[in-house]
C-alpha cells in the first residue's frame, strides 16, 4: 500500500500548495442537479477535456463490445507499458477518459455531498513491483474540489495487488487513513475483492465541506472504503472515469457504464439510492 502511495506524493503535493486559490465554493442556491451518461453519444463530454486517443499509450472509444445497458460503454485500453513504475521528477501513467468540468456547466461547480455512480467492468493484472518501484495501481474515479488544469486536491478509487478498492489522498492529498477499510485482515474468505471481468456498481459518497469532508465507497452495495477528507470548500469541481493506470502496466481493459453524478442533501439520500 506504501508503493501505491508514493506514485503520487511529491508532484501532486507540489502542485496543491501552486494552486489552492482554485478551490471554490459553490454560488448557486437552485434545486439539486444530476449529472448522467450511459455514454450513448461522446457529445455528453464535447464541452470538456477528453484526453486524446493513443495518448500516453492507451486508446478510447465509445463500443458495443461490453455494454451493462443500452447500446454503448465507454471501453479504454492500455496498448503497451510506458515505463518502469518510478517516483522520480516526471512520471507517465496511462490515461484514456473523458473528463466532466462543472464550472463549465450552466449549473456550475456542484454542491457537495454527491452520490457517484459507475457500472464498470475491468480486466487487468496488478502486480507488486521489486523493491524500489511502485506497485501497480488502477483508479476507477478521480474526483476534485479543485477547478483549474492542476487538480491539485484529490479524492480518488483506486485498485492494487490487493485486490481491493480503497480511497486515495484522504484526508489529506498524498495521505492513506481510514476510518474503514476492507481488507484480507477484515475479510478472511476474500469475498469483497473486486471481481474482474464482470459488471460491478460503484457508489461513491464524495463531500468536500471544509470542517468535517468525508468519502465512502461502495462495492456493489457494500461498503468498502471510509475516510475523512480535507482540504475543500464544499464543491465538486471535475471528475474523470476511464483508464488511468500505473506506467509499467502493459495491457489491460476498462469499461464504464451508467454514470450518474447526483447532488444530494445528505448520507440518507445516499443510502436510499443504493437500493433501487
Amino acid at each position: 500500500m506504501a508503493n501505491i502511495l508514493r506514485i503520487f506524493l511529491l508532484p501532486i503535493l507540489l502542485s496543491f500548495l501552486a494552486s489552492c486559490s482554485n478551490i471554490f465554493e459553490p454560488t448557486y442556491t437552485e434545486a439539486l442537479w444530476t449529472f448522467s451518461s450511459s455514454f450513448e453519444s461522446s457529445s455528453d463530454f464535447e464541452n470538456f477535456y477528453i484526453v486524446p486517443s493513443g495518448d500516453y499509450d492507451s486508446k478510447h472509444e465509445n463500443s458495443t463490445e461490453m455494454v451493462y445497458s443500452g447500446t454503448y460503454a465507454h471501453k479504454a485500453w492500455i496498448v503497451k507499458a510506458r515505463a518502469d513504475n518510478n517516483d522520480g521528477a516526471v512520471y507517465m501513467p496511462h490515461r484514456a477518459y473523458p473528463t466532466v468540468q462543472f464550472d463549465k456547466t450552466p449549473e456550475g461547480i456542484y454542491r457537495t455531498p454527491c452520490l457517484v455512480t459507475v457500472w464498470v467492468n475491468l480486466d487487468m493484472t496488478l502486480i507488486r513491483r521489486a523493491s524500489g518501484h511502485i506497485d501497480d495501481w488502477f483508479s476507477f474515479v478521480t474526483l476534485t474540489c479543485d477547478a483549474s488544469d492542476n487538480w491539485s486536491r484529490t479524492v480518488l478509487v483506486n485498485i492494487g495487488p490487493t485486490g481491493y478498492i480503497v480511497l486515495m489522498h484522504v484526508p489529506n492529498q498524498g495521505e492513506q487513513e481510514y476510518i474503514y477499510q476492507v481488507s484480507s485482515a477484515n475479510d478472511p474468505s476474500s469475498v469483497h475483492i473486486f471481481p474482474q471481468k464482470t459488471w460491478v456498481r460503484l457508489d461513491v459518497l464524495i463531500d468536500f465541506n471544509a470542517s468535517h469532508g468525508y468519502a465512502k465507497v461502495w462495492q456493489n452495495g457494500i461498503l468498502v472504503s471510509h475516510a475523512n477528507v480535507k482540504g475543500g470548500k464544499g464543491g465538486l469541481a471535475q471528475a474523470h472515469f476511464g483508464l488511468y493506470a500505473s506506467a509499467a502496466v502493459s495491457s489491460g481493459t476498462i469499461f464504464n457504464d451508467d454514470l450518474r453524478i447526483k447532488e444530494i442533501e445528505n448520507e440518507n439520500e445516499a443510502l436510499s439510492l443504493l437500493r433501487y
